[in-house]
């Protein structure tokens, strides 16, 4: 009686370790997802037969999964590039981009009348905190602080997010 129930309990804990995978691909798209690490490759296909068609070097950079094949994302990058990442190489936290032309500035609290803390330039990636109406609160690199939302990509509401 106590193999079968060692033997049950390891088929219990083998079927949680499959199920939390498939669960993910059940997801509705597209989601927001970033870049887990300093370095990653989008492909032109869903494996990695498939050639690499870009390496990013920008973890956190954030971009949008619109499909979904087994372990592979197709995603969409801030620029409009599609391509296939590895899963693995995703991570669920929401991050966001710098857009725009010129500096956009970051204020202690989500209003234009508050102070100004300092400027982020296009291109810098925050951890995205929160948003409320027009703004968003971020931390760059440790540093928090809230920008006008339509200075950032990657806050969209999509179907996907949790």
């Amino acid at each position: 009686m106590l193999e079968f129930r060692k033997l049950l309990a390891m088929l219990i804990a083998l079927a949680a370790m499959f199920a939390a995978p498939l669960a993910a691909q059940d997801r509705a798209l597209p989601y927001w997802a970033s870049l887990r690490y300093d370095e990653v490759r989008m492909r032109v296909g869903p494996s990695e037969e498939y050639p690499i068609e870009w390496v990013y070097k920008r973890k956190g950079l954030p971009v949008k999964v619109v499909r979904v094949r087994e372990g592979w994302r197709l995603v969409e990058d801030p620029e409009g590039t599609q391509g296939w990442i590895a899963s693995s190489q995703l991570n669920p936290a929401r991050w966001v981009l710098v857009a725009g032309e010129g500096l956009a500035d970051v204020r202690a609290e989500g209003a234009a009348a508050s102070a100004l803390k300092w400027r982020a330039q296009p291109g810098v990636v925050a951890a995205l905190l929160r948003c409320r109406e027009a703004w968003c609160e971020v931390d760059i690199a440790g540093r928090k602080g809230w920008i006008a939302r339509d200075r950032l990509w990657g806050t969209e509401a999509l179907p996907g997010d949790e």
